[in-house]
């Protein structure tokens, strides 16, 4: 059986078989994935790993895709973490993409993420999000223009510091 795919009721052996299957090809995937997200190694293996495990809980509810339904759980519980620890975001500021797109609200951040780190498409990515594609087009351009102005504030900035 093809390790992104789960069908029907079957043992727990056989279950067991099949997450096993599936971590193994799609655990590079999901821990970028996470790492996109968190800006950490530690805290996207913290948040893979949780994934991993609710996954886990549900495995036998899986119909079809789950690597769809685990970058859910990661998107999900990332939002989770987000609202208690919002101030780890605050870390001191070097003018790059990832902290660019730490500044981004957490929405924005997983649109730019989902969209372009995982080339879902709008559709693949309001359906994760649990929004509209609307939504998505329209948090998209937000997250580019603020990624511009930041790109362009840190232009000026290099600018000045060389004169």
């Amino acid at each position: 059986m093809d390790a992104t795919q789960v069908s029907g009721k079957r043992s727990g052996a056989e279950a067991a078989r099949e997450f096993d299957d599936f971590v193994e090809a799609c655990s590079t995937r999901l821990l970028r994935t996470a790492y996109l997200l968190t800006h950490d190694r530690e805290r996207a293996e913290d948040l893979l790993q949780t994934a991993l495990v609710k996954a886990w809980r549900s495995w036998s509810r899986i119909d079809g895709d789950p690597a769809a339904y685990v970058s859910k759980i990661l998107v999900n519980t990332y939002a989770t973490w987000w609202r208690r620890r919002r101030n780890d975001a605050d870390r001191a500021a070097t003018h790059d993409l990832w902290t660019a797109l730490g500044r981004l609200p957490r929405r924005q951040r997983a649109v730019i993420v989902l969209r372009y780190a995982e080339d879902l498409s709008e559709a693949e990515t309001a359906r994760l999000l649990g929004c509209s594609v609307g939504t998505v087009k329209s948090q998209r351009v937000k997250a580019l223009a603020k990624l511009r102005l930041d790109d362009a504030s840190v232009q000026e900035t290099h600018g000045e510091a060389a004169r």
